[in-house]
């Protein structure tokens, strides 16, 4: 909750200095209204704040144009991920770049751009917690499935039931009654590497994890992978990114260790199924296991899922290979080999599952 106030206190400051009357009564009240709020959600975020912290007519593109400098050249939510640093960093930023007109200028978009751009593991920790705190807007959609159950339609085939309960009620065929499946989203099954050798990546793919929780909680299921196979979909379920991160933390018992993915692999196809679901594996291949056995189980995933992803924060080099043995064994069995290292490359993914 410190965080998040001193997010907030920091986006008034920022107000201020545009020539916005955002005092302290006006951000307690945005406060207050965030308690009744999804702060993951960044379109209750924006009105929250241009209801509360805006007193006349020409705030309203002052706030805008700050709203958007502030979180990244988006309208992007208020998360209690941010940090007192980076908070105070953007705030002195925009003091420091307002126009002649009392406006922020828009250099912090061009900036946030740049971050989307760049490798998470050579950022700095505030410009991590700027990334992330973009990555916690992120709005991932979902491809659709067809599923068994049926609803009404004008077209489609026939609904003899629905057709004769009309006619026995009206004592004639009126008309004819039709019926489709309805849809559903299709299910990601999410295997994140806590590897040592993915330590750089492992808490922003934990992060990425977690948005598509938010988005459909019925239809994502993750897991941790490394030493063993550890369940963490129940913990990604928390509304605020930070207390999910820190209730997945407690949760793995092998931050740090080796990856022996074909173990895992083999022990979830034993115990839960992936059919019909996209499958996304987020590792960089570094395989301590036998990689003729991560050949086995990845054949049989291919075999169960609608698709499957390998996310390798790597591939996002012009001269990458897959040359590890873990990597040379998966290639075969996949559908796509995307890169995972920056903000950029998960919107991309987002984007691919959007329309797998």
């Amino acid at each position: 909750m410190d965080e998040l106030v001193a997010t907030v206190t920091g986006f008034a400051r920022t107000l201020r200095a545009a020539g916005v009357g955002a005092d302290h009564e006006r951000t307690q009240n945005m406060l207050r209204a965030l308690d009744h709020l999804d702060v993951a959600d960044s379109g209750e975020v924006y009105w929250a704040g241009r209801l509360t912290l805006c007193a006349a007519p020409d705030d309203l593109p002052r706030y805008d144009r700050c709203f958007a400098a502030y979180f990244g050249g988006q309208k992007a939510v208020v998360t209690r991920t941010s940090t007192t640093s980076v908070t105070r960093h953007l705030a002195a930023e925009l003091e420091g770049e307002s126009g002649d007109d009392g406006t922020a200028a828009p250099a912090t978009a061009s900036r946030a751009e740049v971050l989307r751009q760049r490798d998470v593991a050579g950022l700095t920790e505030a410009e991590r917690a700027e990334v992330h705190r973009m990555l916690a807007m992120l709005k991932t959609a979902r491809a659709r499935r067809s599923s068994r159950r049926f609803e009404s339609a004008h077209r489609g085939v026939l609904d003899p039931r629905r057709t004769i309960r009309d006619a026995l009620r009206k004592g004639d065929v009126a008309r004819l009654r039709h019926k489709r499946h309805t849809t559903r989203p299709r299910t990601v099954v999410l295997f994140v590497d806590v590897s040592g050798s993915m330590a750089p990546y492992a808490e922003t793919l934990l992060r990425f994890a977690h948005a598509l929780v938010r988005s459909e909680p019925r239809a994502t299921r993750v897991y941790s992978v490394g030493t063993r196979l550890t369940p963490i979909t129940a913990e990604l379920r928390h509304r605020d990114p930070g207390t999910a991160l820190n209730e997945v933390s407690k949760a793995i018992p092998d931050w740090s260790g080796g990856t022996r993915l074909g173990d895992e692999l083999r022990e979830y196809l034993s115990r839960y199924s992936a059919r019909g679901a996209i499958a996304v594996i987020a590792s960089d291949g570094w395989e301590r296991g036998d990689p003729e056995l991560l050949g086995t189980q990845m054949a049989r995933l291919s075999r169960q899922a609608h698709r499957v992803i390998w996310v390798n924060p790597h591939k996002g080099y012009e001269d990458y290979q897959p040359l590890t043995g873990g990597m040379r064994a998966a290639l075969p069995y996949l559908d796509d080999l995307v890169a995972g290292h920056s903000l950029a490359a998960f919107e991309q993914l987002s984007e691919r599952l959007a329309h797998a």
